[in-house]
């Protein structure tokens, strides 16, 4: 890091052994991203409950090139962070996987999801069963009625939008799962 790690105890008195503990995690996510700015942590005793105990909660501000990354752990509503070693453990994961998940984002190796080929019905033959959706690019790509998946075939049109899912047929490319496209449908 290239400013010194930050610990901030509230309403609670500093201990040398958890300061020690952060410390080590703290260290540890270099690990993870090497670049890491600065690493605040603010460790917080804010309920005082007689019958629960103290909950604790603990706060990660981490500043990274172009970004700053917080991570806030309270207590959920199912575990008590009754155990300040839980609580901590917890947080410095939570932050471990924002930064493999930033330096993914630098490094451009988030996953991306592409759409099916978009298309238009054009051509049916309903008599026997199968028809053409054109393509963006022109191409015409085989379908039979059995690869649409949501609509009636025998209600299919001329312009249609559908997207659909390539496979390489006997006599060339054809669609192996046809969607109907509309304001009633969803893409998916």
């Amino acid at each position: 890091m290239q400013l010194p790690l930050q610990i901030t105890f509230h309403n609670m008195t500093p201990s040398e052994a958890i300061e020690a503990k952060i410390r080590q995690c703290a260290a540890k996510l270099e690990r993870f991203y090497n670049r890491i700015i600065s690493c605040r942590v603010i460790v917080d005793a804010p309920h005082r409950h007689q019958r629960n105990g103290k909950q604790y909660h603990v706060r990660i501000d981490l500043t990274v090139p172009n970004a700053e990354l917080v991570v806030n752990r309270y207590p959920p509503k199912h575990q008590n962070y009754e155990d300040m070693y839980v609580a901590i453990r917890d947080a410095f994961d939570a932050a471990k996987r924002e930064l493999q998940d930033y330096a993914r984002l630098r490094r451009h190796e988030t996953k991306t999801h592409e759409l099916p080929p978009y298309g238009r019905i054009g051509k049916l033959f309903p008599e026997e069963g199968y028809g053409f959706i054109e393509t963006a690019d022109g191409d015409e790509v085989y379908f039979h009625k059995n690869s649409l998946c949501n609509g009636d075939f025998e209600q299919l049109q001329l312009g249609n939008e559908v997207r659909f899912a390539y496979s390489q047929g006997n006599k060339g490319p054809q669609a192996s799962t046809v969607r109907l496209l509309g304001k009633h449908h969803l893409i998916g």
